[in-house]
């Protein structure tokens, strides 16, 4: 049994090419999918609905086409979640930039970047698949270019066919 400090938070963990996916579940739901560093272990699901999520989040990492089917607990304002349908509606290999998915939403790119920073479920509801007008823009409520979690950004956008895997993301333009 992992004993890992923190690792009790979560129902299951899994590996991920880029660390570790933290699945924590609440009343036979997903309550939140975590990001987490590569010094996470692995451990078991602890119920049905990890073990569901654990499948599919291995399946996402095998086949970036995959499609979740995952029961999510209800969360997020209505202002976020209206946020959160947009940005499931971008199609796998493209981007949005937050002033795209504002003007959909007649809104401001400053609110849909905290809408994405309240995301509880990455790789099911992608907000890595929302960017800035001129770079990468911030992840996971972080902006730090070296980061954990902008390091995660550019591996889920590459796994997804936004970005080559072998340029760097300041030579890449993923804009139309």
């Amino acid at each position: 049994m992992n004993t890992q400090q923190g690792s009790e938070l979560f129902s299951a963990i899994v590996a991920a090419p880029f660390g570790a996916m933290g699945i924590r579940t609440q009343d036979k739901q997903v309550r939140e999918l975590v990001y987490l560093p590569s010094h996470y272990e692995e451990k078991a699901p602890q119920d049905a609905a990890a073990e569901q999520a654990a499948q599919q989040v291995l399946r996402y990492f095998a086949d970036a086409d995959f499609r979740f089917d995952l029961p999510l607990v209800d969360a997020g304002s209505e202002f976020q979640r209206r946020v959160w349908d947009a940005i499931c509606a971008i199609p796998r290999g493209s981007v949005r930039t937050y002033g795209q998915v504002a003007k959909l939403l007649d809104s401001h790119p400053r609110a849909v970047g905290q809408a994405c920073g309240a995301n509880w479920f990455p790789l099911v509801i992608p907000c890595h698949r929302v960017t800035a007008s001129g770079g990468l823009g911030g992840f996971a409520s972080s902006d730090d270019e070296h980061g954990f979690t902008l390091t995660v950004k550019r591996w889920l956008l590459r796994h997804e066919g936004a970005l080559p895997i072998d340029v760097p993301w300041q030579q890449q333009s993923i804009f139309p």
